[in-house]
């Protein structure tokens, strides 16, 4: 233990101090998503059912655009660890405009959905809540997309916290306007379900505006704005961005799939299944956001020792990342246990919602160290830019083995929503799994 201790504490400091802010950023979203579920919730049970389905649809297109943006941290992250700083600002101004690009691809799919969701098999009680807070969601994903840009961005070159800060500012501003407009507060109308979107809206919006008032102005950024400013549109950037880009977002896309295809199926079985099945995703988005900070890490510094040809340390980031993950799922998997009973209760008054909540929680706990694994080294492919074949991996794990063991336990076997949900540790651990295969065949590669 102490030789273990000795070759990797480095690691674990310098992670730590990567991965913390980027943590404190993702659970501010994850509070403002239990914000969200709890607020609406206490509103009226079909419109947390109805914020179910419609959250599930988007969080499909905000996790694929994230991983999109995720094709900027090696670009900018080899850049930084040689020092080519005018061609990281460079980068971000290529990256800016390919994200737009998808968000522009990704509004027109979502419209096409928005035009066919009455024939997807949802409650018809819940179609006056679905679509409008499906309408105002849909306008909000450009500015998601440029928020992924700036943060890519400054992650890369290793500042975490200003992502934190403007994270956790535009999640308490969105929690304020939740409650105003939600409940009808300070003379403002009472507006629901809608009303939680609209204030996600405005606190996208404004997200965006402070992250260009921030990279455009402060000094420490000068080096990055000379390239993003003087250096001429480089079609190779651009094209790298795509290449690696759109594989890291299909494969998170189909990650996300897997879930989201799974709350189709658990709206076949009506609305007290649907409203669990959005309180465990909220507990579930908890540990994996959690993960995933400590995930964009250990891509930040394998991209950099990358970009450096210090493959020793690259492996010993990706180890080192993977301790500490297992640590913090030991942590959260014992705290949630013991508060399994009571979750259900803080969402909704509905006692029916909360039994059924408490059974979700086994299948949840199981799948938590194979979802840690696949975190781990889908972010260590992605830091030495070995993208593609993840997509592959992704498809067989999330297509071929989670959604068919989701329908089978489910309703072949008539086990309800947790047999779909007894589908997720399977999908996970194998694509964890064929992760870490690929990753050391890789290192294998270097090594040679």
């Amino acid at each position: 233990m102490a030789s273990l201790f000795d070759n990797y504490h480095a690691h674990y400091k310098a992670l730590l101090r990567l991965g913390f802010p980027i943590m404190v950023g993702q659970l501010g979203m994850i509070i403002l998503g239990a914000a969200d579920t709890f607020m609406v919730g206490h509103h009226s049970t079909e419109e947390l059912a109805a914020a179910s389905f419609v959250n599930n649809l988007f969080t499909l297109c905000i996790i694929f655009c994230t991983g999109f943006s995720y094709g900027l941290t090696p670009v900018v992250g080899e850049l930084y660890g040689n020092r080519r700083y005018p061609e990281a600002g460079q980068a971000l101004r290529c990256s800016l405009l390919a994200n737009s690009l998808v968000a522009l691809l990704l509004t027109a799919v979502m419209t096409v959905v928005y035009f066919n969701v009455e024939r997807m098999g949802q409650p018809a009680e819940l179609m006056r809540f679905i679509k409008p807070y499906f309408l105002v969601l849909l306008v909000s994903l450009l500015f998601v997309m440029l928020f992924n840009a700036f943060k890519q961005f400054t992650d890369g070159i290793t500042d975490t916290r200003t992502g934190m800060w403007l994270l956790l500012g535009g999640n308490a501003l969105n929690i304020v306007g939740n409650y105003v407009l939600i409940y009808g507060k300070l003379g403002f109308p009472e507006l629901g379900l809608f009303g939680a979107g609209v204030s996600t809206l405005a606190s996208r919006i404004v997200m965006v505006l402070a992250y260009l008032f921030i990279v455009m102005r402060e000094r420490r950024f000068a080096r990055y704005r000379a390239g993003f400013f003087r250096l001429r549109w480089s079609r190779a950037q651009f094209k790298r961005l795509n290449a690696l880009g759109w594989p890291v977002g299909m494969q998170m896309g189909m990650e996300t799939a897997s879930f989201n295809f799974s709350t189709i199926m658990v709206g076949w079985l009506g609305v007290v299944a649907l409203a669990s099945h959005q309180i465990m995703l909220t507990v579930s988005q908890f540990a994996f956001m959690l993960y995933y900070g400590m995930g964009a890490a250990i891509a930040v510094r394998v991209s950099n020792f990358k970009g450096q040809r210090d493959y020793g340390n690259v492996r010993r980031s990706v180890y080192a990342g993977y301790h500490l993950i297992v640590a913090m799922t030991v942590v959260i998997m014992s705290l949630l246990f013991l508060c399994r009973y009571h979750v259900g209760g803080w969402f909704t008054d509905n006692p029916e919602v909360s039994a059924l909540v408490a059974t979700l929680f086994i299948p949840f706990l199981i799948y938590q160290f194979g979802d840690g694994l696949q975190i781990t080294f889908a972010n260590a492919l992605r830091g030495i830019a070995d993208v593609r074949p993840m997509m592959w991996m992704a498809f067989i794990a999330y297509f071929l083995v989670s959604l068919p063991a989701g329908y089978f336990f489910g309703f072949v076997l008539d086990w309800g929503t947790a047999g779909i949900w007894m589908a997720f540790p399977f999908g996970l651990t194998s694509a964890g799994l064929m992760f870490w295969i690929r990753f050391r065949k890789k290192m294998q590669t270097y090594v040679n």
